[in-house]
């Protein structure tokens, strides 16, 4: 199982499903971030948390945590 915080810099993914629970499953999804929404990783901070994004044609930022239940191929 690949995860978005595995994905690198400058690499695309597509979600096939977003794992956890509760608010943070429901936080990640309304951010945009849905099954079959392709995802750019735009950037990578240094120390490796945060990532930026681009999901929909916007830039997000999400935590390395947060990305880990984001299931893509």
């Amino acid at each position: 199982m690949n995860t978005l915080n595995q994905v690198k810099a400058g690499n695309a993914a597509t979600v096939v499903k977003i794992h956890g629970e509760g608010a943070l499953r429901r936080r990640v999804m309304d951010m945009g971030i849905t099954k079959g929404v392709e995802v750019l990783v735009r950037k990578v901070a240094p120390l490796g948390d945060p990532m930026e994004v681009t999901v929909r044609g916007y830039e997000l930022t999400i935590r390395k945590h947060d990305a880990k239940i984001i299931e893509v191929q």
